[in-house]
């Protein structure tokens, strides 16, 4: 029987949970941690103020908005995977304003308007329903809250994009196979980034479910793309 994305999902993070941290360096050069650097720059996060991070695996963004928030504010961590929330526990547990749950993005355990700000790290391209997350994202937040989501894009440089494909479809394989001894799921996560809508289609996707002034920003030629919007204030 063939499995859902889901079920192929969870199985190759409670495999590479051990190994995620080295291996998000390794496989981006370290550009990640830059790219989230600057997505904080530009989100403004205030001291006590709420979010939430969802699909946050072993917890580097939620720790960044734990930071930016202060002792007085609160970060949900939420990720279907438990061996990766088990590394963000560990690495949170001096933390008190961050609370790890495992939980289904599709349908998130929070009541409407509970957050001011909702953020998506590397996780929305690995979800069944985009569509479905975005609006869960949006529901959850309080108006003139704002999304944030960082993930890997479709390079427009068309110089650029061959490279780009190759290196996803061969290389990152074998690093995985190398560093994580994971050939077989680092392969399959570059299905999900091959299929991912580019930067123009994931906009759309953001106004359709109800986000405004939303804005996106390529990193590294188109190879990951910020994307940012505001819940309506009625």
């Amino acid at each position: 029987m063939q499995k859902t994305k889901e079920q192929r999902v969870h199985e190759v993070f409670e495999k590479i949970s051990d190994n995620y941290d080295q291996m998000n360096s390794v496989i981006s050069f370290q550009q990640h941690n830059k790219w989230r650097k600057d997505t904080m720059d530009k989100m403004q996060v205030p001291k006590g103020a709420a979010a939430i991070d969802i699909c946050c695996g072993t917890g580097d963004w939620t720790i960044a908005l734990a930071e930016a928030v202060g002792e007085n504010g609160k970060v949900v961590g939420l990720d279907f995977s438990q061996n990766m929330l088990n590394v963000g526990i560990d690495k949170t547990k001096q933390m008190p304003q961050v609370q790890m749950i495992q939980g289904n993005a599709m349908s998130l355990p929070f009541p409407d308007n509970s957050f001011d700000f909702a953020t998506i790290g590397f996780g929305l391209r690995n979800v069944p329903d985009y569509e479905q997350v975005l609006s869960e994202m949006h529901r959850v937040l309080k108006p003139g809250g704002m999304i944030a989501c960082l993930e890997t894009s479709q390079p427009n440089n068309l110089l650029f994009k061959p490279f780009f494909r190759f290196y996803f479809r061969f290389i990152m394989p074998v690093f995985g196979k190398l560093f994580a001894k994971s050939y077989k799921e680092y392969s399959w996560l570059q299905e999900s980034a091959k299929d991912f809508p580019g930067m123009k289609q994931l906009a759309k996707l953001f106004a359709q479910v109800g986000f405004e002034k939303v804005k996106y920003k390529p990193y590294t030629g188109g190879a990951a793309a910020l994307h940012l919007g505001i819940k309506k204030v009625k």
